[in-house]
């Protein structure tokens, strides 16, 4: 496996780890403020933000930053898991429409980007 696609798992490992915030911060806003639950919990989402950060600059040394971003899309799909997963709430046929057209969006990018990658690795073995 190439350098390119082992960054694009640690990549999406990294946004799965990201969109648990959304299991903290809501956990968070159920508690009393300021309670040692309301604590805990937004203790755990600083430290996933934290964590994210670092993981996100090691990420993109490897990766185009355009294509970075265009995969955070990806956390649309992860949320919607973990208010099923959590929360017991129900994914609507809209929900999962918007997912799929954000999945799309990001597949054709990386499709693209991946393309012109060869174009310019192409190009540049010519010379």
């Amino acid at each position: 496996m190439n350098k390119r696609a082992l960054a694009l798992i640690a990549l999406h490992v990294l946004l799965l780890i990201y969109s648990s915030t959304s299991f903290f911060s809501k956990n968070a806003a159920q508690q009393e403020f300021l309670s040692p639950a309301f604590i805990g919990f937004y203790f755990g989402m600083i430290v996933v933000l934290g964590i994210y950060a670092v993981g996100w600059q090691q990420v993109i040394k490897h990766l185009p930053l355009t294509l970075a971003f265009a995969n955070k899309a990806v956390t649309v799909a992860w949320g919607m898991f973990w208010s099923v997963a959590f929360f017991h709430e129900a994914i609507t046929a809209q929900m999962i429409v918007g997912a799929i057209i954000v999945m799309a969006g990001v597949a054709l990018f990386s499709y693209a980007d991946a393309r012109e990658q060869q174009e310019a690795n192409a190009a540049g073995g010519d010379a």
